[in-house]
């Protein structure tokens, strides 16, 4: 049994359902009339194909307030962060290792994060070949959204912080900020398994960081990928002016969620 039941799911994939979802108590928590529903949707399948349409649209997690607020936490704590280049290193080192595991914590306990995985796994496992195409279509347009919005946000930080790309990559902010999201959400789904990776702790200065410090496997990776991406600008000066300017645009930080 157990091995003519792996082989139909080695063939057809493992499939995800929402049937612990009652539609009695979703109408309850709605406040709509029986009869509405069911001419709406007579049969409950129907439902369910537009519950994950809708799901699909909004599947992506976001970038947290949390994010903005520890950012403006680090930068103030450390008035000098910006008056060399070393320390402008430091500064963004640090900013890796702590808002890389405020994300990995934050993800991994997400329920959000859980819908997203289901919709994935739900969405190939669909009979009725439109509605895949269609939540297919939803999830690749939450996915597009998402990533320009952290791709803004990094070349906001960057130009901030005196960095751009290296110009003999070719590649873009949106190309970075897909292979960052990738390693975070490989990282969180590996820890499901092996909570170990969640708590793995490493004593390292990496990337030219101030001090010896405890760094997570989400920090390191996203800090090599992005220290692989991008390099300081020759073509900032920092004098006083853009020292004051951008203390003070990084203490009032505002980006926008994605």
């Amino acid at each position: 049994m157990l091995r003519a039941a792996a082989r139909m799911v080695s063939s057809t994939g493992l499939t995800v359902s929402l049937e612990h979802i009652s539609l009695e108590e979703v109408i309850r928590q709605a406040d709509v009339s029986r009869s509405t529903v069911y001419r709406r949707w007579p049969h409950k399948d129907l439902f369910f194909s537009d519950l994950v349409r809708e799901l699909a649209s909004n599947a992506t997690p976001t970038i947290l307030a949390e994010e903005q607020q520890l950012i403006q936490q680090i930068v103030t704590q450390r008035p000098d962060w910006l008056e060399t280049a070393e320390r402008r290193q430091a500064l963004v080192a640090e900013l890796f290792r702590r808002l890389s595991l405020l994300d990995f914590q934050t993800l991994s306990g997400s329920p959000g994060w859980r819908t997203y995985l289901a919709l994935h796994a739900t969405f190939q496992s669909l009979t009725d070949e439109e509605l895949k195409r269609q939540v297919q279509a939803a999830l690749a347009q939450s996915e597009r959204e998402h990533i320009a919005a952290v791709a803004a946000a990094w070349q906001y930080l960057a130009g901030l912080l005196g960095y751009r790309l290296r110009p003999d990559l070719g590649a873009t902010f949106e190309d970075l900020a897909a292979l960052l999201d990738a390693t975070m959400r490989g990282l969180v789904i590996m820890s499901l398994s092996m909570p170990e990776l969640a708590t793995k702790r490493t004593r390292a200065r990496p990337f030219a960081a101030a001090r010896t410090a405890e760094w997570s496997l989400s920090a390191l990776g996203l800090a090599s990928i992005a220290s692989a991406f991008m390099e300081p600008d020759p073509g900032i000066t920092w004098d006083s002016e853009r020292i004051a300017v951008v203390r003070q645009a990084l203490t009032g930080l505002a980006l926008a969620p994605g």
